[in-house]
């Protein structure tokens, strides 16, 4: 019998390994991946000179542990380029920058001087904080129609390719939500937390949005996956793919798609929700249904790689998102070439575009020559970029990024209470309490501690 199974070999399965390890180095750990390769939606494809991100681009440097795991493997960090800071919205037929300070946003052109105004009336807006409320209701209420159509609109499909009309905001921007609930509005609680800081001594600049630089490696961000492997080292079995898992006397008895088994005293489920959904069928029909019901919508990753004599914009900056409203095909572009450092040969550059999302799943899935017709005609308006690409590569997620709609944190309650029943079964991963690096590698800190015996459990 095993002492611990993680199964999923993704960024949560592997860095709760690793964190496992570190607390007891003797630990006996068996991590099942059930690809032939770990990583999860972490994987680098490297082609013919240009770096591309099958899933996920990078992080924020701004949560101490996954660059204090970064270190403690060795690996060097990649800040992005200080141009990528700036960042565009594609608005009325052309890419407006987003205002990066008040200021700049009293002359932006992005936002109609009606549509700054009311922005600017929020400060006077009475705070009345619902405990639940979808980001759409709540921008609207406090900023006005026109910001949520153009601000907040793109900034959903671009972190999680996700609705407003549907996403919870406490569950997707808690910071936000406590902002109005701890100060009464977005602009009090900023300009409290900004006089708190002065009065500290610090200079760190307070917004609503998560701040931070994004942050990479030189060779991509499979690099964290790769010492992470080498790390763990055989306890990583790939090529399991767990189907169900039952309750022993002492421990579970974990079941695979080629007809093996193991036991194990603790077991992890770190894989997508719809694969713990499945797996936890036969154990526990109301749990397998609550964490069924996790919507994942559909992306597409479309690389392209341009000569740059062929690309007449600067690419001076972060890319662009498409608010709703603009009725396009794609939700946005990211110039990852402009981003970090050698993501394309010499003389080219690299551009990264994601089609589908929860508004419109089916256009991720479409075939390939079609998505590349797609993604270079939405590229000729927007950019006028006219010439075929060099190199064509496409990432397909069937279910890509799961979406935190209202109820989700009900959802967590009802699961919590429902592993109390369970001794030595938890749930983690990207699905339930954060869907970026950050929040997984955070978590998986935690449940490490909670395994070890090291922290209370939190009901």
């Amino acid at each position: 019998m095993a002492r611990i199974a993680i199964i999923g070999g993704g960024i949560s399965g592997l860095s709760l390994a690793y964190f496992l390890l570190k607390n007891n180095p003797s630990e006996e750990i068996t991590v099942l991946e059930s690809e032939k390769r770990p990583g999860g939606k972490i994987w680098t494809d490297k082609v013919d000179g240009f770096l591309c991100e099958w899933g996920v681009n990078g992080f924020l440097d701004n949560r101490p542990k996954t660059l204090a795991l970064a270190s403690n493997m060795s690996l060097e960090p990649l800040r992005s380029n200080e141009a990528s800071r700036k960042r565009f919205i594609f608005s009325g037929g052309g890419l407006q920058r987003l205002p990066e300070t008040p200021p700049a946003f009293l002359t932006s052109g992005l936002l109609s001087l009606t549509g700054r105004l009311r922005v600017m009336a929020e400060l006077f807006i009475p705070g009345n904080a619902q405990k639940e409320e979808t980001l759409a209701a709540f921008a609207r209420r406090r900023l006005g129609t026109e910001a949520y159509e153009k601000l907040i609109d793109p900034m959903a499909s671009g972190i999680y390719a996700g609705d407003p009309e549907t996403l919870s905001l406490r569950a997707c921007f808690p910071k936000v939500y406590d902002l109005e609930v701890n100060y009464g509005g977005l602009i009090r609680g900023m300009l409290q937390l900004q006089k708190a800081k002065k009065k500290e001594g610090s200079r760190e600049k307070v917004g609503p949005g998560p701040g931070g630089v994004l942050t990479s490696f030189h060779s991509g961000m499979e690099e964290l996956i790769y010492a992470l492997r080498a790390e763990l080292g055989d306890r990583i079995r790939v090529n399991h793919n767990a189907v169900s898992i039952i309750k022993k006397d002492v421990g579970y008895d974990i079941a695979f798609s080629d007809g093996t088994r193991i036991s194990a005293e603790i077991a992890v489920l770190a894989v997508p929700a719809y694969a713990s959904s499945e797996i936890l069928k036969s154990l526990d029909p109301a749990l397998s249904g609550i964490i069924a019901g996790i919507p994942y919508p559909s992306l597409s990753v479309v690389c392209f790689g341009y000569k740059k004599d062929k690309v007449k914009a600067a690419l001076d900056g972060f890319g662009y998102l498409i608010p709703s409203r603009e009725k396009k095909k794609i939700l946005g572009t990211l110039w990852d070439s402009s981003i970090f450092p050698d993501r394309a040969p010499e003389g080219f550059v690299l551009l990264r575009s994601m089609v589908g999302g929860a508004r419109a799943s089916e256009t991720a899935c479409i075939d390939d020559s079609q998505l590349t017709d797609v993604v270079q005609k939405e590229l000729a308006d927007i950019m006028d970029i006219s010439a075929r690409p060099d190199l064509v590569r496409i990432y397909r997620h069937e279910r890509a990024i799961p979406q935190y709609t209202t109820g989700h944190r009900d959802k967590l309650n009802q699961i919590d209470n429902i592993l109390l029943q369970y001794r030595n079964l938890y749930i983690t991963g990207n699905a339930f309490r954060g869907i970026g690096v950050n929040d997984c590698i955070e978590n998986s800190f935690k449940l490490s501690e909670r395994i070890s015996g090291k922290e209370t459990p939190e009901l």
